[in-house]
């Protein structure tokens, strides 16, 4: 096994294909398919298939990816290393936040201060952002768990209420909050499966010995919040996600005190890659910060 072949397998299973892999590299189509033959003989293993003009990675191309990920991250953090005295941090930070609003406060001063770092933010409900962080396919994670596993580190965001909303004028303008048994008689609009903020409402009317069937069932928090705009049923959201919307009119939950946390996580064993480290000593500085102000909300549990 040569370091060579293990890069041109990386690359072509990352790049989806052998003459995206060569361009990359600099090299020519013929040598990138000779180094993935050669790694296949050697080993005796098939990690692509090949159907006509495209390849698919098979299952153990499958974990050998996921091991290459992780082996040429060491071989950037050892050039870091060995370059540590560049004041620079660049690179890449892949962000997944089950809100993009509690990112706010951060992306814009770490941008300033660190120009050379590409900053990319995508949604995702915590089970997705926890499965992609142990696959290497992020960086850092914005969740609402302050227990995503022993193998995450975390920075407690705190907590505040969940609360349900719905569009202006579906609701009586007298109404301030909605019970289980009055949820359970309207249309509801939920997250997909592994949403937290589903989790915790679900197992809180089922507490009550009532149960909340949803009529929609959408993807990520920003469908639901424009088909509850739109007057199609009741969702849940925590206060601090809730935002300013004249569309929306927010209801306390009269059953329940029901609180969600937000932490930013992300894999320990790659707490000393240069991007993870700068990104988690800026936001725990400004976390700090808020924390010491007069009458800062104190964490969840």
């Amino acid at each position: 096994m040569r370091h060579s072949q293990l890069k041109a397998f990386h690359h072509v299973a990352l790049l989806g294909g052998f003459s995206r892999a060569a361009e990359a590299l600099h090299l020519t189509q013929p040598a990138i398919s000779e180094q993935v033959r050669k790694l296949e003989q050697d080993h005796d293993v098939l990690l692509f298939r090949r159907e006509k003009k495209r390849v698919f990675l098979t299952e153990a191309g499958e974990e050998l990816l996921h091991l290459t990920k992780q082996y040429f991250e060491v071989e950037t953090r050892i050039g870091d290393y060995l370059s540590a005295t560049r004041a620079a941090v660049e690179g890449e930070l892949r962000i997944i936040a089950d809100s993009a609003q509690h990112m706010t406060g951060f992306l814009g001063p770490f941008q300033k201060r660190y120009p050379n770092v590409v900053i990319s933010l995508r949604a995702g409900n915590t089970g997705e952002i926890i499965d992609e962080l142990r696959d290497y396919n992020a960086e850092i994670g914005v969740a609402g768990s302050l227990s995503p596993g022993k193998d995450m580190s975390v920075l407690n965001l705190g907590a505040t209420g969940i609360v349900a909303f719905a569009a202006r004028g579906l609701l009586m303008a007298s109404q301030k909050e909605l019970s289980f048994q009055e949820l359970a008689q309207l249309p509801l609009v939920f997250r997909e499966e592994g949403s937290k903020t589903r989790e915790k409402v679900e197992m809180a009317a089922r507490e009550k010995g009532v149960r909340l069937k949803p009529a929609i069932v959408a993807e990520g928090r920003e469908a639901v919040r424009e088909l509850v705009a739109s007057g199609a049923g009741i969702g849940f959201v925590s206060e601090a996600e809730f935002g300013h919307d004249d569309r929306l009119v927010k209801y306390g939950l009269r059953d329940a005190e029901l609180t969600m946390s937000e932490s930013i996580i992300y894999l320990t064993q790659r707490r000393d890659v240069r991007v993870i480290r700068a990104f988690m000593d800026f936001a725990s500085g400004i976390q700090a910060g808020r924390d010491a102000r007069p009458g800062a909300a104190q964490p969840g549990p």
